[in-house]
């Protein structure tokens, strides 16, 4: 008698800049990380958004804040970088779901665009939206370096790491 087939990893990928990765964005790794058996973070270089932080601090900013997220829900994740396609980053993650967050209606209407591209790019890749939580849906990055440069208190936008990271980066910039 043969034994059943393992059912298939359902692996997905949350990516962004995350520059700098705030609660709004760690609300929708951990829900995401429920969804799927791993979740891969995708750190983008993205010049083009100027980051005010590197590629690396980034990067290290969102894996402090994973082993909380672990211990809520047990999760399989892992954090990358890439410098392709989102559909690329997708393929070589093995992961079949984008997983995209929404805070209001304006960032529906650029994903929509992005799914339809991405879902002409590769028909085999799924995109998620999550909602942004009540709490989380009027924090952006944008805002968040903002408030810092003009002195003002992000406590409770990041994590303390990453505020941390962010003011020296800040600090550096001005003087």
């Amino acid at each position: 008698m043969s034994s059943p087939a393992a059912a298939p990893r359902r692996v997905g990928l949350y990516a962004g800049t995350f520059d700098p990765v705030t609660v709004g964005h760690l609300d929708v790794i951990e829900r995401a990380s429920r969804l799927v058996d791993r979740l891969i973070i995708g750190v983008a270089h993205n010049p083009g958004k100027s980051p005010l932080m590197p590629l690396e601090e980034r990067m290290e900013c969102v894996r402090e804040a994973l082993p909380a997220i672990k211990t809520r829900t047990g999760g399989d994740m892992a954090v990358v970088s890439f410098h392709s396609l989102l559909v690329e980053a997708v393929r070589a993650n093995g992961a079949t779901l984008i997983f995209r967050g929404l805070r209001v209606l304006s960032d529906f209407d650029y994903e929509v665009q992005m799914t339809g591209v991405n879902r002409r790019l590769d028909s085999g890749i799924e995109t998620v939206f999550l909602m942004a939580s009540e709490r989380t849906q009027f924090i952006s990055s944008r805002m968040v370096k903002e408030i810092a440069s003009y002195s003002g208190d992000i406590s409770e936008f990041v994590t303390p790491y990453t505020q941390a990271r962010l003011l020296a980066r800040l600090a550096e910039r001005t003087g």
